[in-house]
């Protein structure tokens, strides 16, 4: 008997974590705003396709830009600078960075100068941006399930086999390095509609993305929110 490869079932498992669409939707009531930093609630992702059944078909790529608060559906843009992070992957978990010179990014070849790294450290207290040592040193190029496929893949929500149900990584802030080559930092806060503080039901709808973020917009490497 073959034994189904070890990825595919971790991707399987994934696809479940993530199974679509029904009936919940109550919304929690925002608690992330701090006057500067910009907070995206209930980003629809490619909520048209599941993974199994007659109607599956690969999830669609979404891109946004920072400074416009913009989502972008339209692929032609992905070797531009029109676009920050996209979304990828199953139920677009998958986010990466504009990077022209990172394989990883969707804008490979093209001249974004994108790049991310990570810190366990709550959003408020990161306050200046690293140096560009460090991000070519330290650039993850993208993020999504922790610790997979390797322990040194580091991401933004956990997952387990047991309960499908992917949940965010408290005090993972990200910091980046913009398409136009910005400095700003990032918090993914869910991938559930209406933002819910815990999820117990894998049937719950998803791709809905809550996030919040900072761009310094003078060049400045200082990335100081209110606490």
């Amino acid at each position: 008997m073959q034994r189904i490869p070890s990825i595919t079932l971790c991707c399987l498992a994934l696809a479940l974590l993530l199974a679509a669409a029904c009936k919940k939707d109550t919304v929690t009531a925002p608690g992330y705003e701090d006057g500067v930093s910009t907070v995206i609630y209930d980003l629809p992702g490619d909520t048209g396709t599941t993974v199994g059944g007659d109607s599956a078909r690969p999830f669609r790529d979404f891109y946004f830009n920072f400074s416009e608060r913009r989502k972008i559906t339209d692929t032609a843009v992905k070797q531009t600078l029109d676009w920050d992070i996209a979304f990828t992957d199953i139920y677009n978990s998958m986010i990466a960075v504009n990077s022209g010179a990172n394989k990883k990014s969707p804008g490979y070849g093209g001249a974004g100068k994108g790049a991310i790294v990570y810190y366990d450290k709550p959003y408020a207290s990161i306050t200046e941006a690293p140096s560009d040592e460090y991000f070519a040193a330290n650039d993850l190029g993208r993020i999504g399930w922790d610790g997979y496929p390797t322990p040194a893949d580091k991401g933004w929500y956990f997952y387990t086999l047991t309960t499908h149900i992917a949940v965010p990584l408290q005090n993972r802030t990200f910091v980046l390095r913009t398409a136009s080559g910005k400095y700003a930092k990032l918090e993914i806060i869910n991938i559930y509609k209406g933002n819910p503080p815990a999820v117990t039901d894998m049937m719950w709808p998803v791709p809905y993305f809550t996030f919040r973020y900072y761009v310094q917009e003078n060049g400045s490497r200082n990335l100081s929110t209110p606490q």
